[in-house]
């Protein structure tokens, strides 16, 4: 019993996670470099010329050195940028820039040239092609190489900001507002808010540990209606979980529809964005955190985290409950406004209290974020609070102690 949530889902992360693009491509490519001497006996049109066989192999000999050679330096260009994304920001952004599809479709377009190009001397040499074969194949070459050409300029382009700071936080901010924006358009994932758990229920534990990373909400509701069935559900994404602690707790029904309850959930060791808004917060505040230590010492980075942080919390759905009508009996919890906007601003208000335009950007950011969300003016009042006390403590010029203060009790009349 698979929804079509949880397939679309499915679908979803083995896009992200297999090359289709390299598959594809290395397939046509030994498909046509083998068998173009077959295909060429189909061809009703006879061509004229004559290619002899070391006018295409030695093309092929120069694509095959060279795409290995390209192949080598991509794979380079991409393991360095993992690397300095890992060290200067986060290691939670290294899973953004491993799914970027322009460097899936370069290394795949350069690994596919090289294998038809090694499959095509083979067939040369082996004297697999006549002459229809011959001309086939060099007509397939010079397509491949208008292909690589178009693809190695792009790719080119792409490298000069693939995996700056700039480009990661991007990369993190746009996550984590997609996360946000779904959330926003349905904090309980499709079920009713959450309500207090009913003593008697029953409690369906984790036989994994990991962090839960979807919820299908859709095989809950189907299970809880086929079994008359009360379902609470105790974990959503980005909730570690362990053997002592429950999934859910179910009202009603046997034990023996507890492994397909248990089955809705999706453990992994590791966190992912797609339907955990608060870990792209999280990834946010790491990076100003890094961005402020000593050693880095690079308090830019930091206000445009803020920036960042301001555009993606804009869209934090308020606390009212949604209506219950046509809702299946399935009780899913939701972050608290507090929760979503700590998880981001925690590490700035620790680590920034000692640089002026760090500490002055925040104080604007959370006055917005107040007035943006009314909803939430109780946690900014109190973040600007304790920046203000770590302020106070911290920071050593007095001229810019006075000038960081004033910001503060400008923004909190």
């Amino acid at each position: 019993m698979i929804s079509k949530a949880r397939i679309g889902w499915l679908l979803h992360r083995i896009a992200r996670k297999i090359w289709f693009r390299a598959a594809l491509i290395s397939a046509a490519s030994v498909v046509v470099a083998a068998f173009a001497g077959i295909v060429a006996r189909t061809v009703p049109y006879h061509f004229t010329g004559d290619i002899g066989q070391n006018a295409v192999g030695t093309v092929l000999e120069i694509i095959a050195s060279s795409m290995l050679a390209v192949t080598t330096f991509s794979l380079t260009a991409m393991v360095s940028a993992y690397s300095s994304a890992t060290q200067l920001a986060t290691p939670r952004a290294t899973r953004l820039l491993i799914s970027d599809r322009m460097s899936q479709n370069a290394l795949s377009t350069f690994l596919g040239a090289f294998i038809f190009a090694v499959v095509g001397i083979i067939g040369l040499q082996t004297r697999l092609y006549g002459g229809q074969g011959r001309v086939l194949l060099l007509i397939a070459t010079v397509l491949l190489v208008a292909l690589v050409v178009v693809t190695l300029l792009r790719w080119i382009a792409h490298l000069a900001a693939f995996g700056r700071m700039s480009d990661v936080i991007d990369r993190v901010e746009d996550a984590a507002g997609a996360a946000m924006q779904t959330f926003a358009k349905d904090p309980y994932l499709g079920g009713r808010p959450a309500i207090p758990v009913p003593a008697h229920a029953r409690p369906v534990r984790s036989q994994t540990i990991g962090y839960v990373t979807h919820v299908d909400i859709g095989r809950l509701a189907a299970l809880a209606r086929e079994h008359d069935l009360v379902v609470h559900v105790e974990a959503i994404p980005g909730t570690l979980v362990h053997k002592g602690r429950p999934l859910l707790h179910v009202v009603g029904g046997t034990a023996d529809c507890d492994d397909d309850l248990s089955g809705a959930f999706v453990i992994e060791r590791h966190r992912d964005f797609d339907h955990d808004p608060r870990l792209g917060q999280i990834a946010l505040g790491e990076i100003a955190g890094r961005a402020l230590a000593p050693a880095t010492n690079d308090p830019g980075t930091a206000v445009e985290v803020l920036n960042a942080l301001l555009r993606t919390l804009s869209e934090l759905p308020a606390q009212a409950p949604s209506a219950d009508a046509d809702l299946p009996p399935v009780h899913v919890p939701r972050p608290s406004v507090d929760e979503m906007i700590r998880a981001g601003f925690t590490p700035i208000v620790r680590e920034g209290a000692g640089e002026e335009e760090v500490a002055i950007r925040a104080f604007k950011i959370l006055r917005a974020l107040g007035e943006a969300l009314p909803h939430a003016v109780a946690t900014t009042r109190a973040l600007a609070h304790e920046l203000r006390q770590n302020v106070e403590r911290v920071m050593l010029d007095q001229a810019a102690l006075a000038r960081t203060l004033a910001v503060y009790e400008e923004h909190a009349r």
